[in-house]
């Protein structure tokens, strides 16, 4: 018995594809035991695993607790729901040595793929390469698992209020508040989540319909937000929240509908969290914001920038022991009094709690921030075998420039007008580039340094990526 998977499917951080042509049943069942089989040699038998509202999601579900099974884990069953809540089930249980979320997050309806939590710790990169080699060479132990279904909803609701408990709630209560499930994995539990919040909450999209029928459900795109903003504004709300497919990424808009983008979120939660830990290590991603970085700074608190990734942040907080992170694709962590790992519901929370504990409107936090110009993040094709060499030229051309050359993931080069970056992305065969200034004149200048440089390397922007 062996299994070869399409190459496209094993990706950095998760595994993804198109059902039917790259990516099914059989798939999934190689998934299973590839896991299943690491897990047991490294001693853990105990797989968590929950699956999102695609419609083919309960499918694959079968066929991975088949594989899980046949290669000897015991699985236990947490239903639909968000990715969240299938962490909460690996992460609030001692016994459980695993979970697998079967998620195709914000891509297309025809889209499905899964998340993986190994020991406590993120399953990615080489991890994933390695389930494909097992697949290819059959290297799977045999075993029989058993399977048992377990209904947490309860309880990870209950987990998330408890970050309500000894705060003054009449702060809270006359907040009024929109939520934007877009048809997501994560409507039943943002319903029931609502119902007992202080505050007055409009719901959007809360029923699963893995063929998104309102808007695509992903909330780093500002016209996804557009029925958000309209209620917003018709009913007079403080502030709009939405989410992702799978509810692990949150985005934002205030009372006046102005986004309030991930690098901004994190400047409102690390504002209150410094108030309560003061000097703690903050990390964002190199796309964020340098008004971020100086906001942490500013509120006595350590600001870190590291790679872009899910997994690469939440590794990167376990080893500076920091209790806040996030990214500009809305991934926020908190450790503080929660478990590290992204939960838009729970940011969700967070953000109320920011609002009450600094006595200021969201708003009034956004209307404080600095008003940068920036480019949104521009992605244009590069040749595999040319992304990461591309990068490469670059630092060796600016290894003696006056700027600040910053190399923790593609290049981040700061000066006078502001800064650039230039990266290869991990997931796809493409070059990210993101800029930003105080001034016009100024991002045209740092535009066109991007531009030198990749005309220097054979390289142009192309067409859809420009500012």
């Amino acid at each position: 018995m062996s299994h070869t998977f399409d190459p496209t499917v094993l990706r950095e951080y998760d595994i993804r594809g198109i059902i039917g042509e790259t990516l099914g049943v059989e798939d999934a069942r190689a998934i299973g035991r590839g896991f299943a089989t690491l897990l047991t040699r490294a001693g853990g038998r105990i797989v968590a695993v929950g699956y999102d509202g695609r419609t083919s999601s309960p499918i694959l579900e079968q066929a991975l607790v088949e594989g899980l099974n046949a290669s000897g884990c015991d699985v236990v069953r947490v239903g639909m729901g968000p990715t969240p809540m299938l962490y909460y089930a690996e992460a609030s249980d001692e016994q459980v040595d695993g979970g697998i979320q079967i998620t195709g997050s914000h891509n297309p309806a025809n889209y499905n793929g899964f998340k993986m939590v190994f020991q406590g710790r993120p399953f990615f990169g080489e991890d994933i390469l390695t389930i494909g080699k097992m697949a290819a060479a059959g290297d799977w132990d045999d075993g029989t698992g058993t399977s048992k279904t377990r209904d947490i909803m309860g309880a990870y609701i209950d987990r998330m209020l408890q970050g309500l408990e000894g705060v003054d709630l009449s702060a809270m209560s006359n907040l009024k508040i929109a939520w934007d499930n877009g048809n997501g994995a994560a409507g039943p539990a943002l319903e029931a989540l609502a119902a007992r919040l202080p505050g007055e909450h409009h719901l959007l999209f809360t029923e699963v319909d893995g063929n998104f029928p309102n808007h695509h459900p992903d909330p780093t795109v500002e016209a996804n937000l557009e029925d958000l903003r309209a209620v917003v504004a018709e009913k007079n709300l403080d502030f709009g929240v939405a989410f992702d497919g799978d509810g692990d990424r949150i985005g934002a808009i205030d009372g006046q509908g102005r986004v309030i983008w991930g690098d901004q979120l994190l400047m409102i939660y690390a504002e209150d969290l410094l108030a309560r830990m003061p000097g703690s290590t903050i990390i964002a991603d190199v796309k964020a914001s340098r008004a971020l970085f100086d906001h942490v700074a500013q509120h006595g608190g350590k600001p870190v920038m590291w790679k872009t990734g899910h997994s690469l942040i939440k590794s990167k907080m376990k080893e500076t022991a920091s209790p806040l992170a996030g990214e500009m694709s809305g991934h926020v962590f908190f450790a503080d009094d929660y478990y590290g790992f992204d939960d838009a519901l729970y940011a969700g929370i967070r953000l109320l709690l920011a609002s009450a504990r600094l006595g200021k409107s969201v708003t009034d936090l956004r209307s404080a921030m600095p008003e940068m110009i920036n480019t949104p993040e521009m992605r244009f094709q590069v040749d595999e075998s040319r992304k990461f060499a591309a990068i490469d030229e670059v630092k060796a051309r600016l290894a003696d420039s006056s700027a600040m050359v910053d190399g923790t993931d593609g290049v981040r080069v700061t000066n006078d007008d502001g800064w650039w970056l230039l990266r290869a992305s991990n997931t796809q065969d493409v070059l990210v580039a993101r800029a930003e200034s105080e001034t016009e004149a100024g991002l045209d200048r740092l535009m066109a340094q991007i531009d030198e440089q990749l005309s220097l390397s054979g390289l142009e922007r192309g067409e859809n990526a420009g500012h």
